[in-house]
């Protein structure tokens, strides 16, 4: 007799985008949800704590948290919380860095690529509008 349920659907789900990669002699997990499921669609996070670049991620934040699920993050190296972000599922990170304060543009980075693109705030809008719906 087949059964199917929310349990099932999401214990399968989660089995299926667990994953353990060693990266440079350390294991990291990622949680590689597709956007269309993943609780948080993107982290925002400045480089630093200082020149405006807070500032600037919290305004950022702020615009993209009417749309999307999103998550604002300054706490440790930008490392760590990519790492933290990989492991909660969370599809883009979005950096605010020193060119950002000259250009307006962010870096995006992808989950599983690895990817880095340099975005503007409005790009990043449009590309998770069309990557999480």
């Amino acid at each position: 007799e087949t059964s199917a349920g929310c349990d099932r659907t999401l214990l399968t789900l989660l089995c299926d985008a667990y994953d353990e990669v060693e990266i440079k002699g350390e294991k990291r997990v990622f949680l590689r949800l597709s956007p269309k499921v993943a609780p948080i669609k993107a982290a925002i996070f400045p480089l630093v704590k200082k020149d405006g670049m807070p500032e600037f991620a919290e305004k950022v934040y702020d615009n993209l948290k009417k749309q999307f699920k999103v998550f604002y993050d300054v706490s440790g190296a930008v490392g760590r919380r990519y790492a933290r972000m990989d492991e909660a599922g969370t599809p883009y990170c979005i950096t605010v860095d020193g060119q950002t304060l000259e250009d307006e543009t962010m870096t995006r980075r992808d989950r599983d690529s690895m990817e880095q693109t340099r975005m503007k705030a409005p790009e990043i809008a449009e590309f998770l509008e069309g990557k999480c719906r």
